[in-house]
């Protein structure tokens, strides 16, 4: 699948807060300036094309529903960041977040235990 646009995220991220729409439905839920319908019809299936989005046709009529599950995406995109920035080292990663200061030593330690006593 290829790497979504910022606006192509938003449109996304729209279908998998609130589920199947219609185009003048997921218009209605964008913020202002709102795209034009005709606008907004052509990237929904550019969207559907690339395998992002599925419909159900209701006479004339398309109501659109997102075609992959929310957390897929973001594995996707975590790996794809992983893979391009870290050598596919998720060990590399984790270190450059622990050396930023993002995440503590002492959180990892919580992670570990917490994943360590549900069994995994």
């Amino acid at each position: 699948m290829k790497r979504l646009t910022k606006k192509e995220e938003e449109i996304m991220n729209l279908f998998w807060d609130h589920g199947d729409l219609f185009v003048k439905e997921l218009r209605d839920l964008c913020p202002e300036p709102r795209p034009h319908i005709n606008t907004l019809s052509t990237q929904v299936r550019l969207l559907e094309l690339e395998g992002y989005l599925r419909h159900r046709e209701y006479g004339a009529t398309y109501q659109y529903y997102a075609a992959i599950p929310r957390e897929d995406y973001r594995k996707e995109k975590l790996d794809n960041v992983v893979s391009r920035y870290f050598g596919k080292s998720y060990l590399r990663a984790i270190s450059s977040l622990v050396r930023d200061e993002k995440v503590s030593v002492e959180e990892l330690r919580s992670l570990i235990e917490s994943t360590e006593s549900n069994g995994r």
